[in-house]
């Protein structure tokens, strides 16, 4: 295997307006329509490099009549910033939940776990 192992993510989610709302107020950022080949999937990219040699990992929420439960207990995908605290703070007020604060990971910086509104654990990190 060469470059990054991982290169996509989704998070599956029932209400789309709900959770796009929901992740752009979270992370501050902006999300787009991503044409699918399946009529009944609707898909909100996030930004980030998609190519193999591009830096980060993108993936979208995904809304499908028929697809996987949303919820606690799938993949945990982390999300990047300057300070883990900041979008943890903002969950509540957005309709997730707080799940465990910012706390240390020693040398590898911060994280913080909130959940969606739709129940998806995902996961905020930082170094500082």
């Amino acid at each position: 295997m060469q470059g990054k192992p991982v290169v996509w993510f989704e998070l599956y989610v029932k209400d789309m307006a709900r959770a796009q709302a929901f992740y752009e107020q979270l992370l501050d950022v902006t999300l787009e329509p991503l044409d699918s080949p399946d009529p009944g999937y609707r898909m909100m990219v996030f930004p980030g490099a998609m190519e193999q040699g591009g830096q980060g990992v993108s993936g979208a929420l995904v809304e499908q009549a028929d697809g996987p439960s949303p919820g606690a207990g799938g993949t945990m995908v982390y999300f990047g910033g300057e300070d883990c605290a900041v979008p943890a703070g903002r969950a509540a007020a957005l309709g997730g939940r707080l799940v465990e604060g910012k706390m240390s990971i020693g040398p590898y910086g911060f994280c913080a776990v909130v959940e969606d509104p739709d129940g998806n654990r995902i996961g905020l990190h930082s170094m500082a």
